[in-house]
């Protein structure tokens, strides 16, 4: 089936973008996999060192642009040229997502990472953050809910720079980012600075808290109900989204992370964004998962029960005041998915590297 026909019949993430108040955004910068996404509704898309690497790899032409970055900036280290790529994908993305922009709304914003090498200094990650700004007027940077990315959110906000809170999974990580948001947004408030054009974001990357639970099972050699730890992601989420709506914080929350149809499906009808990859944006348009309001219904508390009693981070993800701020580093999650994010880092200077100084042992 091709794209417009798709659209044609109303395809599930199509419909869900026009009968309900929830987004889609693409979990992607790619120009093609964007054109797919906004094609069924998507409004934003994001960008990263991993997404940068997909991206490059995929396009035959890369190795030119990376020659021709060396020849314009000879004393760039391959870690500059690394991110000056990630900011050239990532400004082709918001300039496609710029109309959308442009009919005002918290939408059409190309989401780019600051560099999780940086997660434990927050003037590093605000000096990046106010760079990363400028490179387009639709652009919302991600900032890691870390001890130093929750400070570095409240003077972001502060300075007019929408943010997309990031290596992120539980309800306190989600309060601790509301509120520094909040406290960003009243001091522009007390000195008459617009909020009203601003976007912020609140990921929980669902799918990595379903995965550190299933790595539990293996390491603690934990019995639990099959399937449960398939709905740890969305129980937090839900319960997240009700205390926001109840507190009225002024961020929205966006699932990521995909692993089953649920973090799309359970969470349509509400005031947020889904962010899937495109692969996983074709399996939910190909589905016959019915598009309906599920937001508001709670995970079974056999569920919930059972996985509380399992599972320590878990209760820790659930409970307001289970995670302090200084135990955020620690979170089993945080410290896995940093791991996987600062070795994309590496992987994507390799690749440049290998362009800089080419290996003289391969022909």
């Amino acid at each position: 089936m091709n794209h417009t026909s798709a659209v044609a019949y109303k395809s599930p993430l199509h419909e869900m973008t026009q009968s309900t108040p929830t987004c889609l955004w693409n979990d992607s910068a790619s120009i093609r996999e964007l054109t797919y996404a906004m094609e069924h509704g998507a409004v934003g898309a994001t960008c990263n060192p991993v997404i940068a690497l997909g991206v490059l790899k995929k396009d035959p032409s890369f190795k030119e642009r990376i020659q021709a970055l060396i020849q314009e900036r000879p004393a760039a280290t391959e870690g500059e040229i690394a991110w000056l790529l990630v900011q050239e994908i990532s400004v082709q993305g918001a300039a496609l997502l710029k109309p959308i922009f442009d009919r005002g709304g918290r939408n059409g914003r190309l989401s780019i990472q600051t560099d999780p090498r940086l997660f434990r200094d927050t003037r590093a990650i605000l000096e990046q953050a106010v760079g990363f700004n400028q490179l387009a007027p639709n652009m919302i940077v991600k900032i890691p809910a870390t001890r130093a990315g929750i400070p570095a959110m409240e003077e972001a906000t502060y300075r007019g720079i929408s943010i997309n809170a990031t290596v992120c999974f539980t309800l306190p990580q989600c309060v601790a980012v509301a509120e520094a948001v909040e406290r960003g947004f009243a001091r522009r408030e007390r000195e008459g600075a617009d909020i009203a054009s601003m976007g912020p974001v609140c990921t929980i990357m669902v799918g990595r808290l379903d995965d550190w639970l299933k790595v539990l099972i293996e390491k603690d050699n934990v019995a639990v109900d099959p399937g449960y730890t398939e709905w740890a992601g969305v129980a937090v989420f839900k319960r997240t989204y009700q205390l926001f709506r109840e507190r009225g914080y002024r961020i929205r929350l966006l699932s990521a992370a995909f692993r089953n149809h649920m973090h799309w499906s359970e969470l349509i009808g509400g005031d947020v964004v889904i962010s899937p990859p495109y692969s996983w944006q074709v399996r939910f348009n190909a589905s016959d998962v019915p598009v309906r309001n599920r937001i508001g219904l709670p995970v079974d508390s056999k569920i919930v029960e059972g996985l509380s009693s399992k599972f320590a981070d878990f209760r820790r993800a659930m409970g307001e005041e289970a995670l302090a701020i200084h135990e955020f580093d620690g979170f089993g999650p945080t410290r896995r998915t940093l791991r996987q994010f600062i070795a994309a880092c590496h992987d994507l200077e390799t690749l440049v590297r290998d362009v800089v100084v080419p290996n003289p042992d391969i022909a």
